[in-house]
């Protein structure tokens, strides 16, 4: 599902998605009143498995349609699509639940692989939005008051998970196995008391690791 209030974007996007094989835009909206509508309305109650969501849409705002439609939908991923790369707004989207957050500068190989890797159980983060994460994870949680929480290796995990990679690509960047990723990812997620990535990068700022401002990512 798309929810885009400008169409001319909507058709780029739809255009776009057509040419990949294993992905379907099953439906678009300009308001997320009338996305929201649409999912108790939808036959058989099929619902869509990812939501591709602007933040900044006519009446309810992104921001505040995200949790409700998580509601509506409990399994299906939600992906910020936006202009915005303010970082109150991306702290706020993943805090919310958000599983990936782009940019519409981004490119439509970014948006496409960024919706798979989503889907693989992986996050979607503009490549600013990745570095300004990594960047904030270096620089907070060896000062933080947490320091103690995770081991230098988990942090560099933590880091490469907030920069969207996969398990499989976080053992190939770092030479190890995907058993020792596995093990690490693991016990990052009970120290940090979460169950996904997203949601350990949420609960790194939720203990502070992470300044609150908001001011653009650069």
């Amino acid at each position: 599902m798309l929810v885009e209030d400008n169409p001319r974007y909507r058709e780029v996007i739809a255009l776009a998605l057509k040419q990949e094989p294993d992905i379907q835009l099953a439906c678009e909206f300009g308001t997320a009143e009338i996305a929201l509508r649409s999912l108790k309305d939808r036959p058989g109650g099929e619902l869509p498995d990812l939501v591709l969501l602007d933040l900044h849409l006519p009446g309810m705002g992104g921001l505040e349609a995200l949790p409700r439609f998580l509601g509506a939908a409990p399994e299906a991923r939600i992906v910020i699509l936006t202009q915005s790369d303010h970082e109150a707004d991306v702290l706020r989207a993943i805090s919310l639940g958000a599983s990936g957050y782009l940019l519409k500068s981004s490119t439509v190989t970014a948006l496409t692989d960024g919706i798979r890797s989503v889907m693989k159980g992986g996050a979607s983060l503009d490549a600013g939005v990745a570095r300004f994460i990594l960047n904030t994870l270096k620089s907070r949680l060896p000062t933080s008051d947490s320091a103690g929480l995770l081991t230098d290796r988990q942090r560099e995990i933590l880091a490469l998970l907030g920069e969207g990679l996969l398990k499989k690509e976080i053992a190939g960047r770092l030479g190890i196995s995907y058993a020792t990723v596995d093990e690490h990812v693991a016990h990052i997620y009970a120290r940090l008391g979460v169950r996904n990535a997203p949601a350990a990068v949420n609960q790194a700022h939720l203990l502070g690791l992470f300044p609150h401002s908001g001011k653009r990512i650069g």
